[in-house]
């Protein structure tokens, strides 16, 4: 048997004609078919993906892909950012690999992309190389996953795709106020786990912004919303009184909690950067 690391380099050195080896025509997402290559042996196919968020669909695997995920940015803070996939639940038939400079590490197994958890990792680290599993039947085979590009906020680990729970600087919550996807006044009402994660239900007295529903209104007349946030297990939220800034990002639909000082003390902070001019945006603390 062909092994990973074997297969890559007389793939690309060797099998890759030009014929297959194409970039996909939609910059965000790829679909494609493992039937386009001849033999279903160790032709190896370029995907490049350019754009914030996006998906991959792989039917019938055979041979290799190599996704090549590069933001259309020449940024500096292009390097700082992290990718997270979710495979379909459906997804089996392939491994997948990181490749940097030619050198696999397993990042994802066929069996544990079923369970359709989010797995993160530095966009520093390379391509996404992605081996088909030789099987008598691949009919029922497909590939597939959803990714996202995310910036790395300074202590959070690029495996993690939720943030870390120490709490954050002043510096680090002025500019969440300004970048997050989410931000809004209100308190904990609930806490529930669920799995290796804790479901917090809010209630908002002030939504400065949304990127998308994370918080749905009470009514027409409602000067107030709900909704529910996501954390890490091991921070230990707890329901009570008392009203925070919330803040956050919207991940594969679901909103995870960034920074989260209490409002009196990011009131305090805000004012005080205010006065000196050093606030990187405005935010209506009337």
């Amino acid at each position: 048997m062909v092994t990973p690391i074997l297969a890559h380099l007389l793939s690309f050195l060797l099998f890759c004609k030009i014929v297959l080896c194409q970039y996909s025509s939609d910059q965000c997402s790829w679909r494609g078919s493992g039937l386009t290559h001849e033999g279903h042996a160790r032709d190896v196919e370029q995907v490049y993906l350019r754009c914030s968020q996006g998906s991959l669909e792989w039917l019938y695997p055979t041979g290799a892909i190599i996704v090549n995920l590069r933001p259309n940015t020449a940024s500096p803070a292009a390097t700082r950012l992290s990718v997270c996939i979710k495979p379909l639940q459906e997804s089996s038939g392939t491994n997948i690999y990181l490749d940097r400079a030619g050198k696999l590490r397993l990042l994802l197994h066929e069996r544990d992309q079923s369970q359709g958890k989010v797995h993160c990792f530095s966009i520093q680290e390379g391509a996404l190389f992605i081996e088909a599993i030789p099987h008598v039947d691949i009919s029922r085979k497909i590939t597939g996953f959803q990714y996202e590009l995310v910036n790395e906020r300074p202590g959070a680990e690029p495996s993690s795709v939720a943030a870390p729970c120490q709490p954050c600087s002043d510096a680090e919550v002025l500019l969440a106020v300004c970048t997050s996807d989410f931000v809004a006044r209100g308190s904990i009402r609930r806490v529930e786990r669920e799995d290796e994660q804790s479901s917090v239900t809010v209630a908002i007295s002030r939504l400065y912004r949304q990127k998308t529903k994370v918080f749905v209104s009470g009514g027409a007349r409602a000067r107030s919303w709900a909704g529910r946030v996501k954390m890490p297990l091991q921070c230990g939220v707890k329901p009570g009184p008392g009203d925070f800034l919330l803040t956050g990002t919207v991940k594969f639909g679901e909103a995870w909690l960034g920074c989260a000082p209490r409002y009196k003390d990011f009131l305090r902070l805000y004012l005080e950067a205010q006065n000196q001019g050093t606030n990187p945006c405005h935010v209506d603390t009337d």
